[in-house]
């Protein structure tokens, strides 16, 4: 039998991945998630451990999509669907996963964003960003690159904040920011308005 090799894909653990964004897993009773670059799809499971009643994820990462699909096919009481989408073909590859007409109550951006914005820049980045959360009933929640601790300070994430924000002008308002997680680095949670 071929020996299995797996390899750590994230910072930090999927119990703390929200580290300074935790009040989203109190409102997520009832709720449909979209986590944006799902992984394994743990956090979604979080989520679905906090009640949220829909749970879909989406990432490049195929063996992670298939993870996530196992992990929650016994989950009755949720209704779920993992895809494996290209974020920075935008638009047309998250309605070709998705539907045009889905919407999410809470959408996830965790540690994504920089990875899309090379390939596409940031103002395209941050375009497809607004048409997601558009699509966002209640909250989007970022979280920028984790390379240095205490991440708020460092000028990407500060370049990828303020992108986000004129972005999501007329569309949500940032109701939190906290940089207390010195592993993970900053996050921020856009309301929609």
């Amino acid at each position: 039998m071929a020996q299995i090799t797996h390899q750590r894909r994230v910072a930090g653990h999927h119990e703390n991945r929200l580290d300074g964004m935790v009040d989203l897993l109190v409102r997520a009773g009832g709720r449909s998630v979209l986590d944006l670059g799902c992984n394994r799809g743990m956090v979604g499971y979080e989520f679905y451990c906090n009640g949220a009643t829909t749970v879909h994820g989406c990432d490049n990462y195929e063996q992670g999509v298939i993870t996530a699909r196992e992990v929650f096919a016994d989950l009755r009481a949720c209704e779920s669907k993992f895809e494996v989408v290209d974020l920075t073909q935008g638009r047309a590859a998250i309605d070709a996963a998705f539907g045009t007409e889905q919407t999410w109550d809470i959408t996830l951006c965790l540690a994504t964003l920089h990875k899309i914005k090379r390939q596409m820049g940031l103002p395209q980045a941050a375009d497809f960003m607004r048409f997601i959360a558009k699509r966002t009933n209640r909250y989007f929640a970022w979280r920028g690159i984790s390379d240095t601790a205490g991440g708020i300070q460092t000028e990407e994430n500060q370049e990828e904040l303020k992108a986000l924000d004129n972005a999501f002008r007329g569309v949500a308002r940032r109701v939190l920011t906290s940089d207390i997680s010195e592993q993970l680095g900053a996050c921020a949670v856009w309301l929609r308005t």
